[in-house]
């Protein structure tokens, strides 16, 4: 199995030929749940403007994504009135006031790649501070162990991103974690055979000893996990699946840590559905070839016919057959 890239290959690609050779642009594409990119110079083909538009944009807002953006692209985004309509952010970058040196251009280039991570992100850190601060005014209520309840007061806001149309992602921090879970919709019963099997295989592998560090996993299908089960209109039914995933503090103990958590867990429903589709197509390809090897058996297993050329004693000629 192969890991996606938490960048966009097409903005690092086209950033990285234009910061070597200023050109006019004018690219549309789209990113993984229907995330949309616009590359452009519309006034001069020293300004590049990159615009983003995602489905759940209202959320991430919610959650401080435009606070978040301003941040760490301080001197690129454009105010919310200058963005490029029908997008949610847009960066403007000027090729005349690059950085003079390769390495700090190309960290640059990495850095405005990875727009759709960074929006994304913002959710997750809030959890991780909500997280800290929980856990610094914990108490152990007493009798807490016997129960085994946590009080109200060790759960952070419970956190919505509405990814795709019938999709979601769910984020709870608590006094000594932080709870994600994902809904995910498969079109077919081969999809949740597919799927099923991958996540049991992500159950078991934490089984090993090398993994004990990594997060817990849980699966769970048709009925929802305990912590959103109170939320209205969750779907209930066999096409809907509920993937849980338990970050200790360990898992973002410090920023390069934490931003290398979201990355790889923010991709994790395009990991999943990804790879569902490779090993179908795998698996096609494999029943080809199997048909084929089977057709070759059985033309060689077929007899041959007799049409051998015979002649009677007066010289006349005739087949047998």
């Amino acid at each position: 199995m192969i890991l996606l890239e938490s960048h966009n290959v097409i903005i690092h690609d086209v950033l990285t030929d234009r910061f070597e050779k200023e050109s006019r642009a004018d690219i549309q594409f789209v990113d993984f749940d229907s995330v949309r990119f616009h590359l452009s110079t519309p006034d001069s083909k020293t300004v590049i403007l990159l615009s983003m538009g995602i489905l759940c944009w209202p959320d991430l807002v919610k959650y401080g994504a435009r606070q978040y953006l301003e941040q760490a692209y301080a001197g690129y985004i454009l105010p919310e009135n200058q963005t490029e309509p029908e997008y949610n952010v847009s960066l403007a970058i000027d090729l005349e006031k690059l950085p003079a040196s390769p390495e700090e251009r190309q960290e640059l280039v990495q850095h405005l790649s990875l727009l759709k991570r960074n929006a994304l992100a913002a959710p997750f850190q809030a959890a991780f501070e909500e997280q800290k601060t929980l856990q610094a005014n914990y108490k152990e209520p007493a009798g807490a162990q016997q129960v085994n309840l946590a009080p109200a007061e060790s759960k952070g806001e419970l956190k919505i991103i509405n990814y795709r149309e019938s999709e979601a992602m769910f984020i709870q921090a608590n006094h000594d974690r932080v709870t994600v879970i994902f809904s995910t919709l498969f079109a077919d019963e081969t999809d949740r055979v597919y799927g099923r099997t991958f996540l049991q295989e992500f159950v078991d592998a934490r089984k090993q000893q090398s993994l004990q560090s990594a997060p817990q996993v849980t699966y769970s299908n048709r009925e929802p996990p305990l912590e959103i089960r109170h939320i209205p209109g969750l779907k209930r039914s066999e096409d809907v699946g509920y993937v849980t995933f338990i970050l200790n503090p360990r898992h973002y103990a410090n920023p390069t840590q934490a931003l290398s958590t979201i990355s790889r867990i923010q991709l994790f429903r395009d990991y999943l559905h990804y790879h569902i589709k490779c090993s179908k197509a795998y698996m096609h390809s494999r029943m080809r070839y199997r048909v084929a090897e089977f057709l070759k058996v059985l033309n060689r297993a077929k007899p041959e016919v007799a049409n051998a050329e015979r002649r009677t004693v007066s010289g006349r000629t005739f087949r047998s057959r």
